[in-house]
């Protein structure tokens, strides 16, 4: 049986996947960069410390909060 915290930390990896993607996608940006951006954000903080239950949400939407909500990441 697969433990609880497991399954957390597996949801929140394909969570932070799909947000990366999306992020290079919507951006026209390399995943690397993408994936630079992300890390390098409050939302990922947000993700990894489960606050608000903001994993619970839609990868799009996340993505979307991400580029409106911290345009420095992308100057």
């Amino acid at each position: 049986m697969i433990e609880k915290d497991v399954l957390d930390r597996m949801y929140k990896e394909l969570l932070e996947e799909k947000i990366i993607n999306q992020l290079a996608e919507t951006k026209g940006i390399p995943i690397r960069q993408a994936m630079d951006l992300y890390y390098r954000s409050m939302l990922s903080q947000q993700i990894f410390e489960g606050s608000y239950g903001i994993e619970n949400m839609d990868y799009r939407y996340l993505v979307q909060d991400l580029i409106e909500n911290e345009p420095e990441l992308f100057c």
